[in-house]
């Protein structure tokens, strides 16, 4: 399984970006798929996910400012963030369930390389 995310940027606060999360190596349809993020000093953090139902679950931090998205035939899952803050700053992680129907529980995933988000004040 290969996770590539795209969509990374500076903005500047109150902006907006939306990442991409291409899956290739299996059909995502049956598999949560999920964003983290890692600030600089900070250890890696759950942002969204998106189960094979549809069923979305966020971050109290980015509730109401990012929703997460899937499109199973193009085998990708979208982030789109809006309002963001300079303490949004951190390289995004795209992730996936090693086994179908899971809740996207590290270690069990597989990791993208991540992208780099960075919001300027």
């Amino acid at each position: 399984e290969q996770l590539v995310e795209s969509g990374g940027g500076l903005v500047q606060a109150g902006g907006s970006l939306r990442l991409s999360c291409a899956a290739s190596g299996r059909d995502i349809t049956l598999y949560t798929m999920g964003w983290f993020r890692q600030a600089p000093g900070k250890d890696r953090e759950f942002v969204a996910s998106i189960n094979w139902s549809g069923t979305s679950t966020y971050a109290d931090s980015v509730k109401g400012r990012f929703t997460i998205s899937r499109d199973n035939a193009k085998n990708t899952v979208y982030l789109q963030m809006n309002s963001l803050k300079p303490e949004d700053t951190a390289i995004y992680y795209c992730a996936t369930d090693q086994s179908p129907f899971g809740r996207l529980s590290p270690p069990k995933v597989y990791w993208g390389q991540g992208t780099q988000v960075t919001v300027s004040s």
